[in-house]
């Protein structure tokens, strides 16, 4: 993935060669021609993190930031608070696959912050690899209890039915703004929607979703340790082409 990193000075953003710090903070959103979904939801998620740790002028950055993105081509930007500046990462989208397997982490969750999208990035991308060994596309973490939280770098939901559902307040995990749009596409289209908590072996036979901004919804095809087979694809179609639409004007 190639990447141009910009450093906020206050006012502007000025082209570095290199920026390497902790990150404490981050959002990313894919920009394809000018046009990206929600913007104003990972606005506010990124700000709401940023505001606890730093006075930075927030409003000044996302302009500089919304300005220097393309309006052509495919962009995936990264926004950081890191190395207590603002820094925006202009990157191109990496390849995924259209279908997700998923594998369920063999270890303890270790995630730092799991309210704020930045502090585990790089666990989750370690999970991802840990999957890959395992012949899975992403990896899903769950508590101490045994019950699922999320995936490593993404949210997951399911349907039983008619109904769509997502883990629940009992377990940590990051507010995913593709969830809010999917959940809110559910609405729109009369479905009922809820959380709960649940176990792996509780969502046998089920449709599943792997989701992200990257991605969008990918529909879960397999699951390497699970007592049984997901369930068949009955609502993905509609549900990525609303999503589809909900992209607008930079």
């Amino acid at each position: 993935m190639t990447e141009t990193t910009f450093v906020f000075d206050g006012a502007k953003l000025h082209l570095v060669d290199v920026y390497e710090h902790p990150i404490q903070v981050a959002d990313s959103f894919l920009v394809s021609d000018g046009r990206v979904r929600s913007l104003d939801k990972h606005r506010s998620r990124f700000n709401s993190s940023v505001e606890k740790l730093s006075s930075l002028d927030l409003d000044a950055f996302w302009n500089e930031a919304v300005r220097l993105i393309p309006r052509e081509g495919q962009f995936f930007p990264r926004i950081e608070l890191s190395g207590d500046n603002l820094v925006l990462r202009l990157r191109e989208p990496a390849e995924f696959k259209p279908t997700v397997t998923l594998w369920t982490a063999d270890e303890a969750d270790e995630r730092l912050d799991s309210t704020t999208k930045g502090p585990d990035l790089a666990y989750g991308a370690m999970l991802r690899r840990k999957s890959n060994l395992h012949g899975a596309d992403e990896a899903v973490i769950l508590n101490q209890d045994g019950f699922l939280c999320e995936g490593a770098l993404s949210s997951l939901v399911w349907w039983r039915d008619d109904v769509l559902y997502a883990p629940d307040e009992r377990t940590d995990w990051l507010p995913s703004v593709t969830r809010l749009e999917v959940f809110e596409l559910a609405d729109q289209a009369g479905y009922q929607t809820g959380t709960e908590q649940v176990k792996p072996d509780e969502l046998v036979g089920l449709e599943i979703w792997v989701l992200s901004s990257l991605s969008g919804i990918r529909p879960v095809v397999d699951w390497v340790n699970l007592s049984g087979s997901v369930g068949p694809q009955r609502h993905l179609e509609s549900f990525q082409r609303r999503l589809k639409l909900m992209a607008s004007e930079l």
